[in-house]
């Protein structure tokens, strides 16, 4: 019995509950991670983040038509639901237009949420088309007209 006592002090006892969870991450795992990559090229479309689920795209339009004349201005929303994802774009007629755009309401409050402007990403390609392709024909179009 003593034999059985002194082994059992010996060995560590696994926490039990959410201690388990917490103690079985390692302490070097940042939990952040910064997004990397160059910043946005400047460009006519702004995208805006940090928006109150109770903005609209005409508030938005609103907002952002101080400094310059704005084409489309739209807050994304979920296609299941229709709520807003609280993020949206604005695009203005002129680069300059956009510039003081962004230089203005980038950090200031909308519908009582600071929000957050930045210089629109362009979409990534997906498909080659046919004229990037080097070997040719390896876009949408050969792929549908291929034969199975």
């Amino acid at each position: 019995m003593a034999l059985r006592a002194a082994a059992a002090a010996r060995i560590p006892v696994a926490p039990r509950g959410l201690r388990a969870v917490f103690y079985s991450f390692s302490v070097n795992v940042p939990l952040y991670q910064p997004r990397t990559g160059p910043p946005p090229e400047p460009s006519t479309n702004l995208y805006v983040s940090g928006l109150s689920r109770h903005t609209t795209s005409e508030s938005l339009r609103n907002a952002f038509a101080e400094y310059g004349e704005v084409l489309d201005a739209r807050v994304l929303t979920d296609g299941l639901t229709g709520y807003s994802t609280c993020c949206g774009y604005v695009r203005y007629q002129t680069m300059e237009e956009s510039a003081a755009g962004l230089e203005a309401m980038d950090g200031q409050f909308l519908d009582g949420l600071v929000i957050v402007a930045e210089y629109a990403k362009p979409k990534p390609r997906h498909l080659a088309l046919e004229d990037d392709c080097p070997v040719g024909g390896c876009g949408l179009a050969s792929v549908l007209d291929m034969s199975i």
